[in-house]
């Protein structure tokens, strides 16, 4: 009841600020007109809030990816390293945010969350009430605007350390972190997924981006069980919600994907991957142009080793970043994007782009979104890869 009200609240609050979005609607993601096959009804209790009707659908892993279509980070939040969601300069995230990136055409949102500074000490490593609270709220900005949401653990690598040393230590407080995490959207629909984590991988090793040891790849493949095992052991909706599953450091490298054990071979998983290809590009700002043939052939390379790794073996993929930095070069940036875009969706893709709140000059200007104005100073980028999907 609680949370009910602080939902209310917040809801109230926006409509007071002129929000164009003050009528609050669950919209239906069914194209073709038809009602989706219900496999369950739940009761008043197990709907997730006021926002989620709690319905889960009988749809494979393949066809919820194909809703998902084009996403969009809550990037330097939720996940910042630190106790306040403003720690890295971004605003508090309002449900006006949110409500225009679903009307910009994104229908999923991801919420990267970071818990550390928020969870107690062994053995029970509780999770404050408080952040469980504010992390259900924005989930239901996404919710009320009838997006998929993805919910993660994010940037809590300094204690996810995926080294036999560490290991029974880390799967111990990854399993009861999850247990409190699916406890709490247990109610939710299937338009909630979890993902087990964001980029496992060992830090400031030789290896962090290069596809991790045999080591550090078994024990991420270990820590994926024990979260997914928590998920499952809640019940409820969790017995058959979409669970993201990453490689190690979410890369293509070949040895990571190969690598890559799906726990119990369980059906209702989705594989995750984070491509800023190419790097130098994208991310690294050694690069400012992009778009020649041979630029174009390199890009479908990438997406053909996805595919045949995983979507021709019946697995849905997301993308779950990619994006590219502001250099000054907005044609080539409008060329890449385009042409990203559309690879990822005819190869059955979703694909979620990295937004910081950063939309300066500089490899880190990755905004397109200004969350201080709710303007978008590249909202031609965005336009562009939500057309690749419709």
């Amino acid at each position: 009841m609680i949370r009910l009200l602080l939902v209310l609240a917040v809801s109230i609050y926006f409509v007071s600020c002129g929000s164009e979005s003050s009528d609050v609607t669950i919209v239906p993601r069914d194209e073709t007109g038809e009602e989706d096959p219900i496999v369950e009804n739940p009761d008043e209790e197990a709907m997730g809030s006021e926002f989620d009707d709690g319905m889960m659908r009988s749809l494979s892993s393949v066809q919820i990816v194909s809703e998902m279509k084009t996403g969009w980070n809550l990037g330097n939040s939720l996940d910042v390293e630190g106790p306040d969601e403003t720690f890295w300069g971004n605003p508090v995230t309002t449900r006006a945010m949110i409500d225009q990136v679903a009307s910009r055409g994104f229908n999923t949102l991801r919420v990267p969350v970071t818990w550390r500074f928020h969870q107690g000490s062994a053995p029970n490593y509780t999770v404050e009430e408080s952040w469980l609270d504010r992390v259900e709220e924005v989930v239901n900005y996404g919710r009320a605007n009838g997006m998929y949401v993805i919910l993660n653990v994010h940037h809590d690598d300094p204690w996810i350390i995926p080294t036999y040393e560490k290991g029974d230590e880390v799967k111990d407080r990854l399993s009861k972190l999850w247990t409190q995490i699916a406890n709490r959207f247990k109610g939710y629909s299937d338009y909630l997924i979890f993902e087990t984590l964001n980029e496992p991988r060992h830090e400031n090793t030789a290896e962090e981006w290069t596809g991790g040891t045999a080591e550090g790849r078994d024990m991420v493949n270990q820590y994926h069980q024990v979260s997914l095992d928590a998920i499952r052991a809640t019940g409820g909706n969790n017995s058959s919600r979409q669970i993201m599953i990453s490689t190690y450091a979410a890369s293509t490298i070949p040895q990571a994907m190969d690598d890559l054990v799906i726990p119990n071979n369980d059906e209702k998983t989705i594989i995750s991957l984070h491509s800023y290809f190419p790097f130098p590009f994208t991310l690294e700002g050694t690069d400012t142009t992009w778009g020649t043939d041979d630029d174009k052939a390199q890009l479908e390379a990438e997406m053909d080793r996805i595919k045949t790794k995983f979507t021709d073996n019946g697995k849905a993929v997301v993308l779950g970043e990619w994006s590219s930095g502001n250099q000054n070069n907005l044609n080539d940036r409008l060329t890449h994007a385009s042409f990203y875009a559309n690879a990822a969706a005819e190869r059955g893709f979703a694909s979620v782009w990295w937004d910081n709140g950063n939309s300066g000059v500089s490899n880190d200007g990755l905004a397109i979104f200004n969350r201080q104005d709710l303007t978008w100073p590249f909202g031609n980028i965005a336009d562009i890869i939500v057309q690749a999907n419709n």
